[in-house]
């Protein structure tokens, strides 16, 4: 398929190489920059490929799309060996139906910085894409099975400019879709984080509390006593 869509494309520059890419090929890229889809049923969920391919470059960056528990604990190895000479600078949640009729598995895309260790206080920029304005279907007989539906587009570019500037380039993201946080270069099943909930109590979440259960207490008491005296039902706490 590689060489008939060179001919096509009357491309004779493409130097595709028939080999084993694991086993038979030494050489480096001639790229600073790749991008990568390994097959998920792979040892580490594919990352045996992402490893190989950041061990033949010396620097830039690579943007690979994974199934999600490649970061998550079934990868451990490879990931902590990865960390050893590689930054990670993002973790992406992607859409659980990006590949809607061909698979159905969650999918995260990784970024990293090539020939730069990462050290447990790098930041990593966690971002939830989960909706990336688009909405897929998967009739065969359809002319259109992807449809812009929430500025898809405008999405998209903001993606890429969080992942390089960060926050301040929020837009169409909420607060609650990006987290910057940091990773243990010694786990391997950090890479998927979300933004902690901040559970702790607040004032206004007590008055909210105290005043609904006066307002029941009140309803209960009009229901039970709606042909008595209502000063004369009212329990202790109620009069205080």
């Amino acid at each position: 398929m590689a060489l008939l869509n060179m001919i096509l494309m009357g491309d004779g520059s493409s130097q595709i190489l028939n080999l084993d890419s694991l086993k038979d090929f030494d050489g480096n890229f001639p790229a600073d920059v790749f991008v990568l889809n390994p097959p998920y049923f792979a040892p580490g969920n594919g990352m045996i490929f992402v490893e190989a391919a950041l061990k033949k470059m010396h620097h830039g960056y690579a943007a690979i799309i994974i199934q999600s528990s490649a970061g998550s604990g079934k990868a451990v190895d490879y990931n902590k060996r990865i960390l050893k000479r590689n930054t990670l600078l993002a973790s992406i949640k992607m859409p659980i139906d990006l590949f809607i009729g061909k698979s159905s598995v969650q999918t995260n895309i990784y970024v990293f910085r090539v020939g730069e260790p990462h050290e447990k206080n790098s930041p990593v920029k966690f971002i939830d894409f989960s909706n990336d304005g688009y909405k897929r279907t998967n009739r065969k007989k359809s002319r259109i099975n992807l449809q812009d539906v929430d500025h898809a587009a405008e999405r998209y570019e903001e993606l890429v400019n969080l992942v390089k500037f960060g926050s301040s380039q929020l837009k169409f993201f909420s607060e609650d879709d990006y987290y910057e946080g940091t990773i243990d270069p010694n786990s391997g099943k950090d890479w998927n984080q979300s933004k902690p909930i901040d559970t702790r109590p607040k004032l206004d979440d007590f008055k909210k509390t105290v005043s609904d259960f006066l307002a029941f207490e009140v309803t209960n008491i009009l229901k039970n006593n709606s042909g008595d005296c209502l000063g004369k039902t009212l329990p202790h706490s109620l009069k205080n």
